[in-house]
Order: structure tokens, then sequence, then C-alpha cells
């Protein structure tokens, strides 16, 4: 009996260490999970809803976390004051060309900047801009009314305009953003946008670039980006991609953030908060799948096999890059910001992206983006000049 008990025991014991033998994609199995490298400071996650003001909140809030780095303290600007003056001077720009260049509710980062120069800032209490009894931004009513507004201005069959018809168009934004307001109480000071942008935010939009990396252009030189929200015509500087990723990784680590403007219609892009460039020839072998099970999945389910875990993705090169310009792939989809770098449980790095769609989803509002997303999709970034690596700036010339 004592023997009996004896080899039944040794053979659980055996059993038990075979069953917690791990096997050897195990990590890679289970998901997603991530350890924090490094994470700046960020603001409140915001929800732009169903306005195309992406590149406002993403441009609000990276110079909301450039106010915490530089020691300023945390605030809550206003994005659609930035919205606002952005569409007034964008229509009179279209009516000016006659109807021939781009009038839609998309922007870009220097849209902030310009605005930012020429009208100030306002906090979010001066001018929350809601003003249709909602409490969300809901701008499918406003922009189909300023469209046909503006529209009915730049190609219409006039001999003359009129002085008054840039009051109709500020109406319209009155209406359902609200007025920009002239002067305003903050913390018991009264202030003009002006005055609040110079005495109490103190930031100098001459520190900040823009950079991109594209061949179609000579690299270290500032060329005009090809987008259509880049209507304002700024330029970015072009860098090689190599050193373009090594200016993000490099800021974050010292203590940077940038906003983030790349394309997110890709099907790596899931919205459940990850962003990668996966491999589709390797995804097969390294995920245990047979090739007949594989083979008989449609892309849809192949994309979401390989977002939901560590998978192998594309190597990308500076050529892939600018085909995915040239053939239309690559947009100028959406603006975010980048402010930390995480690593999953095999190792590989990625960037943390503050969104603004809200804090839903499982890293409520939070996306993990590979190096290889960031490095393959993004259309440009802006940044403090200061968070570019001496080499690389000098050799922009900055």
């Amino acid at each position: 009996m004592n023997k009996l008990i004896a080899i039944l025991a040794l053979g659980i014991c055996f059993g038990s260490a075979y069953a917690k033998t791990p096997k050897k994609n195990d990590k890679a199995n289970e998901g997603f999970v991530f350890t924090t490298v490094k994470e700046n400071p960020i603001t409140s996650i915001k929800n732009q809803n169903r306005s195309s003001t992406c590149w406002s909140f993403s441009s609000v809030g990276f110079f909301e976390s450039e106010l915490l780095r530089l020691g300023k303290g945390e605030f809550d600007l206003s994005e659609m004051f930035i919205v606002h003056k952005t569409m007034e001077d964008r229509a009179v720009n279209y009516v000016r060309y006659h109807g021939s260049s781009s009038f839609a509710p998309g922007g870009s980062f220097e849209d902030f900047v310009a605005c930012y120069k020429q009208y100030g800032m306002v906090p979010q209490e001066a001018m929350p801009g809601i003003m249709y009894g909602d409490s969300m931004h809901v701008h499918n009513e406003l922009d189909a009314v300023a469209d046909g507004y503006v529209n009915a201005i730049a190609k219409g069959k006039f001999s003359k305009l009129t002085p008054v018809w840039k009051k109709g168009l500020s109406s319209i934004y009155d209406t359902y953003l609200g007025e920009c307001p002239k002067e305003f109480t903050y913390k018991g000071k009264t202030y003009t946008p002006r005055t609040f942008a110079d005495q109490v935010l103190g930031l100098n939009m001459d520190d900040y670039v823009s950079l991109t990396s594209f061949s179609h252009h000579p690299f270290y030189k500032p060329f005009i980006i090809e987008v259509e929200d880049n209507w304002r015509n700024a330029p970015g500087y072009n860098l090689p991609l190599d050193e373009f990723m090594e200016v993000m990784d490099s800021a974050v680590r010292n203590g940077y953030t940038f906003a983030w403007g790349a394309d997110v219609s890709e099907a790596g892009f899931s919205r459940n908060g990850i962003a990668v460039c996966p491999d589709m020839e390797k995804g097969a072998d390294l995920a245990g799948s047979d090739m007949a099970r594989w083979l008989g999945m449609s892309k849809t389910d192949k994309v979401k096999e390989m977002t939901s875990k560590p998978m192998p993705e594309m190597t990308i090169t500076q050529e892939m890059r600018q085909t995915g310009f040239d053939n239309w792939e690559t947009t100028d989809d959406h603006g975010m910001m980048i402010y930390g770098l995480a690593k999953d449980q095999t190792g590989k790095e990625y960037f943390m992206v503050k969104n603004s769609w809200g804090t839903s989803g499982k890293y409520k509002g939070i996306w993990y983006v590979s190096k290889a997303f960031v490095a393959y999709k993004t259309m440009n970034i802006l940044i403090h000049k200061d968070a570019i690596p001496a080499a690389i700036a000098k050799k922009l010339g900055l």
C-alpha cells in the first residue's frame, strides 16, 4: 500500500510538473501585456465625438503637456476657439482662390500655431464650444451649413463681393460654437485671448517645428507637405526614416511629448487600443495555425488575430513609406499625441499615444502603437526644437 501511494504521488508530481511546463509561445499567446518604459505627463483625455477636429484636440493636448513640462501648471484649453478661428481663416483663403483650394473641417498642427500667434488662446471655461443643446461635439450640421454658405460665396457668379460675407460666416460658427470671447475672467483676473496667451501661458510658437520623412524631396531641408489639410502651406523638415524615428524615441526618453499626425485607416490600427503592422506571410507559421485554416480566413479575421497578441511585423523601409504616400494609402488621416514608451511581454517597444476618442476601450483612451506602425504611417510630427538630438538638429540648421 505504501509503495502504491508512493508511486501514485510520484506520478502526480511528474504530471503536475509536466502540465506547468510553459509552451514556447505562451507569452505571446496570452494577449498584449505592457510594461511602461517612460511616461511623460499629459492632461485628461477628451472626446472629439462626431467632429472632424482631431487636429485641434491633438494640438491642444500637446501644448497642455508642454505647459506641464515647462512647469507652468495644468491647463484645460479650448479646442473650439482654435476651430472657430481656423475655419474663418480657411474660408477666406478658399474664397480668395474662388473655390479652387480646400475648405473642409479637417486641419493641421500648424492651425494651432498660426491661431496662437495671431489671436492668442482661451481656457475651456471661457469657450466650451457647444451651443446646440448637446453635451458632446456634433458637427455634421455645422459642417454642412458652413460648406453651403462658403461655396455659395466662393463659386457664385458675382462681379463683386460685399464686405459683410465674413460676418455671415462668423455668425454660423458663433451659433454652433459660441462667440470667441474678446474678454473673460480667469482665476479672478480679466484677460483677452492675447493677454492670456502672453501673460499666463507664455508659449513661444517659434520653438516648435514640423518634421517628416519622404524621399520625393531633399533630406535635411524643409518642404511643404502636399496634403489638402495643409492649406496654410506649412513647411516640415525632411529627415531620413532612421533619424526621424531616432528623434521620436529620444524625445520621449528625455521627457518630451509631441503631436503626431498619422494614417489610421490601416487595418492594423485597431479600435481596442493597439496599432501594429502585421506581417501576413509570417503570421500563419508563428501563430501555430495550420496553412489550410490560415488560407481559409478572411483578411479581416487574419488582421484581428494578428492584432490580438504580439506577432511578427513588417520591416518598414523608406521606400515603403514613399510608396504609401504616392499611391494615397498614407494620408493625413488623424491627429493624436505621443507621450510615452512601453514594451510588451516579448520586449518589443511601442509608443504610448493619447487619442481624442474618449476614455472607452481596454486602455481608456490610450493606444499602444508599434514602432513599425509609426515608421510606416506617420505623416508628420510637431515637436519642440530642443527635443531633437543635437547632431540631427545641426543637419537641419536648427
